[in-house]
C-alpha cells in the first residue's frame, strides 16, 4: 500500500487522503447500472487496500449504505464516513434524472441518520451533511440544525457538514456552523471556484465533488456537457503524456483550497488510474495557469 497524500479536513482535524471515495457507484438499479454484490466487494476493498481513508455516501443512494456495512464495517477504523441527512426516509427510488425529495423536519433528519448507523453497522458517522442545498430559511423553518446538533451531542455524528451549491452557499458560509462544505469543482465546472476558497478560508473543509468531471472527457465517453465543454477550449498540448482524465484530476487537485476529491467508480483499474493521478501530483503552476486562462477565455469561469 502507498501512503497517500493527505490534507486536514478545515477545523476538524481529520487527515482525509486527498483522493476520496464516492460511493454513490455502489446503488445499483434503478438509478445507476447494476452492480453485483461481487463488484461492491472488491471495490471497497480495493479502496481501502489502496490506502484511501474517506467514503462518502448518502441515504437516498440507493444500496450504497448498506453494502458499506455489509463488506466493510469491519474495517471500519481504517476510514471516515461521511453520510447525508434531509433525505426522505423510506422514500422509493425516484425515477433517473430526478431528484429524490428531501425533507428537513428534525424527526426526518435524526430517522436518517439511525437508519444510516443501522445500515452501515457503525455507531457513529464522522460527517453528516444535509444534502441538496436547502436554503437557510428552510434550515431554521424546520429546526434542522438543532436535530444535527443533538445527533453531535449524543455522540452519532461527530461533524456537520452541508453538501452545498450557489446561491446558497454564500449563506450557509456565513452562518458559521458547518464544519464542512462539499461542492461541485472541475475544469469543466468552475463556478465555485473562488466560493470554495472563501469556506476555507473560514475554516471549514471542503470536500470536493464532480472532480473528475463527472465521467467526461474520458475515453469512450464524449457525449453530454463535460464533454462539449471540453471541446470548446483547446487543452490538447497541456496533456503530454496525461490522458483528459488524468488532466482533470489533476486540475482539481491543483486548488489550493481543496481538501479531498470524492470520486466513484466500480472499477479497480479505474481506481488505480485515479491513485496515479493524485501521486503525480497538482499540475505544475505554469500549466495550470495557461488552462484557467485558456478555461477564461471560452466562459468557463468562476462566479463572482
Amino acid at each position: 500500500m502507498t501512503d497517500l497524500p493527505t490534507r486536514e479536513l478545515g477545523r476538524t482535524g481529520i487527515q482525509a487522503t486527498m483522493l476520496g471515495y464516492g460511493a454513490m457507484e455502489l446503488r445499483g438499479a434503478p438509478r445507476g447500472r447494476d452492480v453485483t454484490e461481487a463488484q461492491a466487494e472488491t471495490i471497497l476493498h480495493a479502496v481501502l487496500d489502496a490506502g484511501i481513508n474517506y467514503i462518502d455516501t448518502s441515504i437516498d443512494y440507493g444500496l450504497s449504505e448498506e453494502r458499506i456495512g455489509r463488506y466493510i464495517s469491519g474495517r471500519r477504523s481504517e476510514y471516515y464516513l461521511a453520510s447525508k441527512c434531509g433525505c426522505l426516509v423510506g422514500a422509493p427510488p425516484a425515477p433517473r434524472g430526478q431528484r429524490s425529495p428531501h425533507v428537513f423536519t428534525p424527526d426526518n433528519i435524526t430517522q436518517g441518520v439511525e437508519q444510516s448507523l443501522s445500515r452501515m453497522k457503525t455507531d457513529y458517522l464522522d460527517l453528516v451533511q444535509f444534502h441538496a442545498s436547502p436554503s437557510q430559511q428552510t434550515l431554521e423553518a424546520h429546526g434542522a440544525l438543532e436535530a444535527a446538533q443533538a445527533l453531535k451531542q449524543a455522540g452519532k455524528v461527530r461533524f456537520i457538514g452541508m453538501s452545498s451549491t450557489l446561491p446558497n452557499l454564500r449563506d450557509h458560509v456565513e452562518m458559521g456552523v458547518f464544519d464542512v462544505f462539499q461542492i461541485p469543482y472541475s475544469a469543466m465546472e468552475r463556478e465555485h471556484e473562488s466560493v470554495i476558497s472563501a469556506a476555507s478560508e473560514a475554516g471549514a473543509g471542503i470536500v470536493i465533488r464532480g472532480g473528475a468531471a463527472k465521467g467526461a472527457p474520458s475515453e469512450g465517453k464524449q457525449t453530454g456537457t463535460q464533454w462539449e465543454r471540453w471541446q470548446q477550449v483547446d487543452l490538447e498540448d497541456l496533456l503530454e503524456d496525461m490522458t483528459s482524465m488524468a488532466f482533470i484530476l489533476r486540475f482539481t487537485f491543483s486548488h489550493p483550497d481543496m481538501h479531498t476529491n470524492i470520486v466513484g467508480t466500480i472499477n479497480p483499474v479505474h481506481l488505480q488510474d485515479n491513485i496515479d493521478a493524485l501521486l503525480k501530483g497538482p499540475l505544475p503552476p505554469e500549466v495550470y495557469t495557461e488552462a484557467k486562462r485558456r478555461l477564461d477565455a471560452v466562459g468557463l469561469r468562476p462566479q463572482a
